[in-house]
């Protein structure tokens, strides 16, 4: 019984860090996709956009643990959209080879969200 218990843990640990990992490439992709349509958000270079995507995604997670505040686009409304703008504002003072202006944050938020209805996994 024990061991089917430890055995059960390790499994789902082990397919928390593959949906984890999965989640952190959607989020690149679609970065990298909002940096092609956005104007006003520019991101060059492989490490930025996997660094942007953790930075975004740990930002993302710590807002909505202190405020309750979900910052997916259209996840809450207009909270979470403006939310979700800010994070993208302040992931280019964190992450190199990324720039967004407050235009091209809130340009960049409105792609997101579409692209977030499009994919199955939720982006931010």
């Amino acid at each position: 019984m024990v061991h089917k218990e430890y055995h059960s843990r390790e499994h789902s640990h082990n397919g928390s860090i593959l949906k984890w990992f999965g989640r952190m490439v959607l989020v690149a992709i679609v970065l990298s996709i909002t940096s092609f349509l956005t104007p006003g958000f520019s991101i060059s270079g492989l490490w930025s956009v996997l660094l942007a995507a953790v930075v975004i995604s740990v930002l993302d997670y710590v807002i909505e643990l202190l405020m309750g505040v979900d910052a997916s686009p259209f996840g809450k409304g207009i909270k979470g959209f403006f939310v979700a703008a800010i994070i993208i504002y302040l992931t280019q003072f964190l992450v190199p080879n990324m720039s967004v202006s407050i235009m091209g944050a809130i340009l960049s938020a409105i792609v997101i969200g579409v692209l977030d209805a499009i994919f199955p996994t939720r982006t931010m």
